[in-house]
């Protein structure tokens, strides 16, 4: 069963079985949240795959910037979307046709899209909305370390 992730343990179980983050939106300038916050989970051992057609071709993260997610090969557990409000939606089939799908989507901080999360969430993916990712983990892993 699928659900809204709202819930403290319900962030840790979730970052504590991901691995792979897919970053919609990665930026390679260094001023803002889809920078630094792919940049925190990279540096605390998360794989991240950007994927920003308009840094296609680039490398961040040890990894080549994916045009789109049809571009990435391999198992993705959670894709974050760093796109406004009236992007999300036009990323549901994206998102559903990928060759490994993921386990949740997060739409951090300041993107919300209500029919794009009830997309997800009918299609069996969890669903984080409004809660910054890197966030979360700082919580989940206090004391740790």
């Amino acid at each position: 069963m699928t659900t809204d992730i709202v819930r403290t343990d319900q962030f840790k179980s979730l970052l504590a079985h991901t691995r792979t983050v897919a970053v919609v939106g990665a930026c390679c300038e260094p001023d803002g949240a889809s920078y630094h916050v792919p940049d925190y989970l990279h540096q605390h051992g998360f794989h991240v795959v950007p994927v920003s057609a308009k840094h296609a071709g680039e490398q961040l993260w040890g990894e080549p910037v994916r045009a789109s997610l049809a571009d990435i090969a391999e198992p993705i557990d959670v894709v974050c979307i760093f796109r406004g409000n009236d992007r999300p939606s036009s990323f549901t089939r994206d998102v559903l046709a990928m060759r490994h799908r993921p386990n949740a989507v997060w739409l951090p901080p300041g993107v919300q899209d209500t029919a794009f999360s009830d997309w997800m969430a009918t299609a069996g993916l969890d669903v984080v909305k409004g809660r910054c990712m890197a966030t979360e983990h700082k919580w989940a892993t206090r004391g740790v370390g």
